[in-house]
């Protein structure tokens, strides 16, 4: 009987024109294989004892398949978590001209490297560099692959072989086992610590002075704090050292800020402004964290040190293409202009500057909007967001949002989490938290969609 049933499998080429059809943005070798993958179900339908489906249902079959296998896997999120930069989820959400740009550029050719004047080859720091001068006052600039990439660069071109001097209140490791005194010997430099993990005088500094010493490295703690008995020496202070002895200063940054976040309601982090000011030689710092741009790590100072670290060999392993220098050139563009601009025209700064009166509105918007089962609760709530990525670790912004109490609040954010967009929240005492700091007005409606889905598919 199997047998006779298996005669009746529809064939290949009579189901690929539906498919076809049905499945336009499927590529040929996509489509057979949702065939084959349709066919193969049908036969073990009846392998297992089943009627045969019928052709519609092995067509309806390969459809579903078709869509699943081919499915991008980088999916968009709605970021309800509260956290700002959220490092999981893609850190900074790029300002409209920056995904504008670099759809442009992705389009076709670029002047990437091309100089227009000449119809020579000429520099890809050409996009950035008189950009980022102007914003920071510093005298040069160029772009690595991320912030670890910059200070990796940084010290192989100033110092391999020598020595460099850092606080050990600094040696810090952040997400991904990442720790800098790993990127110190990967550079080739030796690292000298001084002072004691609380506390670091500047006689520290100056008792490690030898004439092997090539540079003396700041960085921002970033992720973590150590509070009580504690000092750091002022970045003023190093410079002075490090012009007396004729050594330069190296300060990375970290989230880096090119504006007082103060002028957006929260206290502000190191901008990259007063590093510049304060005389510090090179300065790195992430593209994506409060820049709010593409992944990237910003290199900038003084022309003298600028030159060999763009000479380096490291420098073409670790540049960035047409793609990332479009979006940071159009996120730098942002911040020529003034804060009423920059928090309406960029996303990090747009969720920085929401209150949560406003926050509550939009909550109780969604909550109304959401159609609940008998078995569940939800509710405008009180939240704090923080701005993630190592920056403001202790700093808890006052924030809004829903608060849903379910059945079982580990399924729901799952199945949330393999929605389509993906929706990223929060437990908390049980009840699912969803922050609308970081979720912008378009998204709300969508949210509540989603919400009300899952909640139907459970106990509806």
């Amino acid at each position: 009987m199997e047998m006779e049933l298996l005669k009746n499998l529809p064939a290949v080429h009579e189901i690929i024109p539906k498919l076809t059809a049905k499945l336009p943005k499927l590529t040929p070798s996509e489509i057979k294989e949702a065939t084959r993958l349709g066919i193969f179900w049908a036969r073990k339908c009846v392998m297992e004892g089943g009627e045969l489906p019928s052709i519609d249902s092995v067509v309806a079959k390969c459809i579903h398949l078709g869509k699943t296998q081919t499915k991008p896997t980088m999916e968009q999120v709605i970021n309800a978590t509260g956290i700002v930069l959220h490092t999981a989820i893609g850190r900074a959400s790029l300002p409209p001209a920056a995904v504008e740009a670099v759809t442009r550029v992705a389009m076709g050719y670029s002047v990437l490297q091309w100089n227009r004047e000449t119809g020579k080859r000429g520099n890809r720091d050409d996009h950035i560099e008189n950009l980022i001068t102007e914003l920071t006052g510093a005298e040069a600039a160029t772009l690595a692959n991320n912030n670890a990439g910059a200070t990796l660069l940084v010290l192989s071109a100033m110092a391999a072989g020598k020595e460099v001097i850092v606080s050990r209140g600094q040696l810090v490791e952040i997400g991904g086992a990442f720790r800098i005194p790993d990127v110190m010997k990967q550079s080739g430099c030796i690292m000298v610590e001084v002072g004691c993990t609380n506390r670091t005088h500047l006689r520290d500094y100056e008792n490690a002075i030898t004439e092997k010493t090539a540079a003396i490295l700041r960085v921002h703690p970033s992720n973590y704090l150590i509070k009580g008995f504690t000092s750091e020496v002022p970045l003023e202070d190093l410079v002075k050292l490090g012009r007396e002895r004729g050594i330069p200063v190296i300060d990375d940054l970290g989230a880096g800020s090119l504006v007082p976040l103060s002028r957006f309601g929260i206290p502000s982090e190191p901008t990259i402004i007063h590093s510049i000011e304060a005389g510090a030689d090179v300065v790195t710092c992430s593209g994506d964290k409060l820049i709010g741009g593409p992944q990237a790590g910003v290199i900038l100072g003084k022309k003298q040190y600028l030159g060999k670290i763009k000479k380096h060999p490291l420098a073409r392993a670790l540049r960035v293409g047409k793609l990332t220098i479009a979006a940071i050139e159009a996120s730098l563009r942002v911040f020529l202009e003034d804060d009423e601009f920059i928090a309406a025209n960029h996303p990090v700064y747009h969720s920085f500057s929401r209150k949560p009166e406003e926050l509550k509105e939009r909550a109780q918007v969604v909550v109304n909007s959401i159609h609940l089962p008998s078995e569940c609760i939800v509710s405008v709530e009180e939240m704090n967001s923080y701005v993630g990525s190592g920056s403001l670790p202790d700093y808890a912004i006052p924030s809004a949002g829903l608060s849903l109490d379910c059945p079982d609040a580990q399924l729901l954010l799952k199945k949330l989490r393999l929605s389509s967009p993906a929706v990223a929240a929060r437990i908390d005492d049980g009840k699912i938290k969803f922050d609308l700091r970081a979720v912008t007005e378009k998204q709300d409606i969508e949210l509540a969609s989603l919400i009300n889905l899952r909640l139907n598919e459970l106990w509806g």
